[in-house]
């Protein structure tokens, strides 16, 4: 009879269209979302969208002493942010509210009399210390602690005399004491005889709410729901909803139930732990479609279960709806990969890169996150936050980084300010700094601005100034980053690009200083000797004003370094320039030695290198 019964369900429902298909997610707001109840929703998401269906949310708060505040609001805000498009909800409305089962009490009420009319259902005065003895007993005498149904066998008139003194009921539910059996779109063919483990369950509460097995029931046949997916938890329950479906001579819904979400050590998920919470994954800047790939790892359920050797890749929601198929569930435990999540997270940044929309929802979130986290650190540094630049530095950094807040790390600051570099450089530093800028400067030299390039252009920089190449390299990395290890220079060169590269740290101010004329920029300091810097100061013979004479050997030392610039220029403005490059009104009578340090201040300058007073008068 009852194998009939069930064929007779089976075929009729799937006979159905597929646009009657409807499921329901129906979280208890007890406590937030974590993993277990995504992976509930998320495959009842794509069932629906499978057949499509529809996709309900509903809000089981009949457990009143156990509610968490705000519970419900941010179970609803884990949904939409993880993707699911709820169709009809507490937020969305629809046309089989309300979708709140506090507010749905008389619902119940009315529902329940239908089963106290048949006699599927009966009041229960047996008080709390009754029960609580029957509990005591059962664990004394080994066996399974259950109610023994004994307010069933009371009487019209009993039950009417205590309803008419007042005594505190409950009503229950009568079981049958039969094997059922129904189809488990997961583990198949399920029998079970319920009252094995149980004596009839209270299905109103004693102050009128009521319980879990009873309102799903109701809710479900009112709101058309044509499918139930849940955890394998209620799997036991099913027999006992499917006695009350046909209590009320409603037809069942078809039930399929998923198999459990465990730790990596095997351990049950539960919501006491803090770190399988969506608000945890969130907080730690996972990407919502990276978290849905790292659930729906575990347990089956998708045809990119059954590919092998196939390079791993991070799918979109309609790529998960296209796949799924609940025939391919595994009935076995599903186990977390937590190795898995940011390797999804990556895998995910790199899939949003290939859509221009949503490449430009990453850049604007990574300009908040820099404007955010260095604009505090960097001062009134300029930031650099051009839309083209981020674009390029998130191509770069794809496959370096595992979230978007890596790029704001310590470590890649230097790719939004450019550092500051107080410390005071040696001469020959300051000269094969100013050898680097020309040549980086010098289109017909690197026309390409490339890291093969810049690597080889650097190599022969460094050997024709007979410069060491690691001493090169660790002073560049500082000057362009303020980094001790990372990126190699020329790749940091590459990312910047070249007018951020020349901008950097001290060669901002190799190619421009408000002290010096700009001209003398022109002037090759790295064959300037201090020799020749003491035989002009010595031919001078403290004249009032510079004198031919001193202008001759300037001009002839300009020439042999192939500089176009008055020598009279460079002494006037050698000459009216004080020790910490300040502009004098009065020009002072200038000893020889003077002389000699202006022109050894003046190289310094140019190359922008020493703070104000760094070189002090002799």
């Amino acid at each position: 009879m009852y194998k009939q019964y069930w064929r007779n369900i089976i075929r009729h429902y799937s006979n159905k269209p597929k646009n009657n298909v409807r499921v329901r997610f129906a979280p208890s707001p007890t406590g937030y979302l974590h993993l277990g109840g995504l992976r509930t929703a998320l495959y009842n998401f794509f069932f629906a969208r499978k057949h499509a269906g529809k996709f309900i949310l509903r809000i089981e708060d009949t457990d009143q002493s156990r509610l968490v505040e705000d519970a419900s609001k941010q179970l609803y805000n884990d949904l939409v942010w993880s993707g699911i498009e709820i169709d009809e909800g507490p937020d969305v409305g629809g046309s089989y509210g309300p979708y709140v089962q506090s507010e749905r009490v008389e619902v119940y009420k009315e529902q329940v009399k239908s089963l106290l009319n048949n006699n599927t259902a009966y009041y229960c005065f047996c008080t709390n210390k009754r029960l609580e003895l029957l509990r005591k007993e059962a664990v004394r005498t080994r066996q399974t602690p259950k109610y023994d149904n004994r307010c069933r066998h009371l009487t019209t008139d009993e039950v009417s005399s205590k309803l008419k003194n007042g005594e505190k009921f409950c009503i229950r539910f009568k079981l049958s004491p039969d094997i059922q059996t129904f189809w488990d779109m997961v583990y198949g063919n399920i029998s079970y005889d319920i009252t094995l483990t149980e004596g009839d369950p209270i299905i109103i509460k004693t102050d009128g709410f009521p319980t879990y097995h009873f309102a799903n029931v109701v809710d479900d046949h009112f709101m058309k729901v044509s499918h139930v997916l849940r955890g394998v938890e209620w799997q036991v329950s099913t027999t006992k909803h499917l006695m009350m479906y046909r209590a009320f001579g409603w037809d069942p819904p078809i039930y399929g139930h998923l198999p459990l979400l465990v730790n990596v050590d095997g351990t049950k998920l539960s919501k006491r732990q803090g770190d399988i919470q969506i608000s945890h994954y969130r907080d730690r800047e996972i990407l919502p479609q990276a978290l849905v790939n790292y659930i729906t790892i575990s347990g089956g359920g998708f045809e990119k279960d059954l590919l092998r050797n196939v390079r791993p890749k991070c799918y979109s929601m309609d790529e998960l709806v296209q796949q799924f198929d609940v025939t391919k569930i595994n009935a076995s435990p599903g186990k977390l990969s937590p190795e898995r999540l940011n390797e999804f997270n990556q895998l995910e940044i790199q899939r949003l890169l290939q859509n221009p929309k949503d490449e430009s929802i990453l850049i604007e979130q990574l300009k908040v996150l820099i404007e955010s986290n260095i604009s505090m650190k960097s001062g009134n540094a300029r930031l650099l936050t051009d839309t083209q630049y981020i674009r390029e530095i998130l191509n770069w950094a794809v496959d370096r980084i595992t979230k978007l807040s890596d790029l704001v790390s310590r470590d890649f600051m230097f790719l939004w300010v450019i550092p500051t570099n107080e410390d005071h450089l040696s001469n020959e530093y300051l000269q094969i700094l100013l050898n680097v800028e020309q040549v980086l400067s010098d289109e017909a030299m690197l026309s390409d601005w490339t890291r093969e390039n810049i690597n080889e252009i650097l190599k022969v920089t460094a050997n024709e100034g007979n410069f060491p190449y690691n001493k090169l390299m660790k002073l560049l990395r500082s000057i362009l980053s303020g980094l001790k290890e990372g990126p190699s220079v020329a790749e940091i060169m590459s990312i910047l690009g070249k007018e951020n590269t020349l901008n950097s740290g001290g060669q901002k101010e190799i190619v421009s200083s408000n002290k010096v004329n700009l001209k003398i920029v022109k002037i090759k300091w790295v064959e300037v000797k201090e020799k020749t810097i003491r035989e002009i100061a010595k031919k001078r013979r403290r004249p009032r004003k510079t004198t031919p004479h001193i202008d001759r050997c300037i001009t002839r030392l300009l020439k042999e370094m192939d500089v176009d610039i008055s020598a009279h220029a460079i002494c006037r403005r050698l000459v009216a320039t004080n020790l910490h490059g300040r502009a004098a009104r009065n020009v002072p009578l200038l000893s020889n030695r003077n002389i000699a340090a202006r022109l050894m201040f003046a190289r310094n300058c140019t190359n922008g290198m020493l703070k104000d007073g760094a070189t002090k008068r002799k």
